[in-house]
C-alpha cells in the first residue's frame, strides 16, 4: 500500500474542512466583515466547482469558491488558501484576477448583471505584532 503525502498538510486539513457547509457557514459567518455578513443569506451556502488558481500556482495555492444570495441576487465568497510563510505583494492583484474570473463565470452563465464576489485570503505566519502588510482583508 502507497501513502500518499502532501507538502501541505495543515492547509489540505483546512480546505478539507471548508467544504463543509456548516463548517464555511460557521467559519465565515465569524470572518466576514459585519457589514457584508448582512448582505448574505449564509443559509444558502453552495459549494462551486470552480477553480481559478493558475496551474503553476497550485503547489502554493488552494481555493474555494462559495455562492451565496445577497439582498440583491447571487454573490460569491471566495476563500484562497494560501501554502506559503510569507505575504506576497501582489495578492490583492490576485484576488482581483481571481474575483474577475469568478463574475466572468458568472456571466457566461447566463446572468446579466455582476455579481458581489468576496475574496477571503488565508495564510500562515509567523505571529509579528506590528505587520502592517498582511492586514489585505481584514482577517
Amino acid at each position: 500500500m502507497t501513502i500518499s503525502t502532501t507538502s501541505t498538510p495543515h492547509d489540505a486539513v483546512f480546505k478539507s474542512f471548508l467544504r463543509h457547509p456548516d463548517t464555511a457557514r460557521d467559519f465565515i459567518d465569524i470572518h466576514l466583515p459585519a457589514p457584508l455578513r448582512k448582505l448574505c443569506d449564509l443559509t444558502t451556502l453552495k459549494l462551486e466547482p470552480n477553480s481559478f488558481i493558475d496551474d503553476d500556482l497550485r503547489q502554493y495555492y488552494s481555493d474555494l469558491l462559495w455562492s451565496v444570495k445577497t439582498q440583491e441576487g447571487v454573490g460569491y465568497i471566495y476563500v484562497v488558501i494560501e501554502h506559503q510563510s510569507k505575504p506576497e505583494e501582489l495578492m490583492a492583484f490576485r484576488m482581483m484576477r481571481y474575483s474577475i474570473a469568478a463574475m466572468q463565470n458568472h456571466l457566461d452563465a447566463g446572468y446579466k448583471e455582476l455579481p458581489l464576489v468576496i475574496p477571503i485570503v488565508l495564510i500562515h505566519l509567523k505571529y509579528e505584532k506590528n505587520r502592517e502588510d498582511i492586514g489585505l482583508f481584514g482577517i
